[in-house]
């Protein structure tokens, strides 16, 4: 649907007003003069062009405000999946720690660990890897102690 330009608008809304204003010059017990119809109809057309660029106004904001809150759900994100990527690649280079046994979910930069750890110190050293990449809030360490697999 094409949108008219607020000045084509302000026409088409002056030109109904008017046609409509002049329209009632003939309605009995109105006796204001034609260009007394014609100052009224003036007014209520600037009154409704005013109200049509306050909602033009406030849609805009709205459409703002709703476009900074994606793109920030964006960003934060983006972020949480360099965390897990991160994470991941730390430890894979563990040789107790496989990235293909501990799953690694981040949001909003809290960490969760599942998975298997080969034993007890393992398990807190992923605790201590996770923690020490950059946006990371905290760490939920669930993974549990037990054999490779």
């Amino acid at each position: 649907m094409k949108r008219l330009p607020s000045n084509a608008l302000a026409t088409v809304l002056f030109t109904v007003v008017a046609a409509a204003s002049l329209a009632a010059c003939d309605r009995a017990g109105d006796e204001r003069s034609a260009g007394q119809k014609l100052d009224g109809a003036v007014e209520q057309v600037q009154r409704t062009t005013d109200e049509v660029k306050a909602d033009a106004r406030a849609a805009g904001q709205e459409a703002k405000a709703a476009t900074e809150t994606a793109v920030e759900a964006i960003a934060d994100k983006s972020k949480d999946a360099v965390i897990t990527t991160t994470i991941n690649a730390e430890l894979a280079k563990d040789t107790q720690l496989s990235a293909l046994r501990v799953d690694v979910d981040t949001a909003d930069g809290r960490v969760i660990l599942r998975g298997t750890a080969p034993d007890t110190a393992s398990r807190e050293r992923a605790t201590e890897l996770a923690q020490r990449v950059e946006g990371v809030k905290s760490v939920d360490n669930q993974l549990s102690v037990g054999p490779k697999g």
